[in-house]
């Protein structure tokens, strides 16, 4: 599973989570859980005080791909889609990536092109 957002341990165990403005931290689960609404199919909503919460961490998955630093923004049946974090616009340009936003480089690359996967709490 790639990562990329909020995790807060609450009771032992880590959850993916959206800190709010209000004090208050959302903690996401796949499956049905005690405690916790169903918002969709295969999502569920608990918001507890952030006073509850162990910690809140910002967790990114990071790799290489084609020998350059990436970070993993999501995932598709077997693909990847990477952001470049090697800041060098020509760099970006060899690889090809697609220009999204001033400095920022992404693309969908093979899962089996990926080296190095790491998560990493930001």
């Amino acid at each position: 599973m790639i990562r990329d957002g909020y995790v807060a341990r609450w009771l032992g165990r880590d959850f993916e989570a959206s800190p709010g403005a209000d004090g208050e931290i959302r903690l996401y689960t796949p499956e049905p859980t005690d405690g916790f609404e169903e918002l969709r199919p295969g999502r569920f909503r608990r918001v507890v005080p952030a006073s509850e919460v162990e910690s809140l961490r910002y967790i990114r998955t990071t790799c290489s791909w084609r020998g350059e630093p990436f970070a993993i923004v999501g995932e598709h049946e077997g693909w990847l889609r990477v952001e470049y974090t090697g800041g060098r616009a020509p760099v970006a340009e060899r690889l090809g990536l697609d220009r999204i936003d001033q400095g920022v480089w992404q693309t969908w690359a093979p899962r089996t092109e990926i080296e190095d996967l790491q998560e990493r709490f930001m």
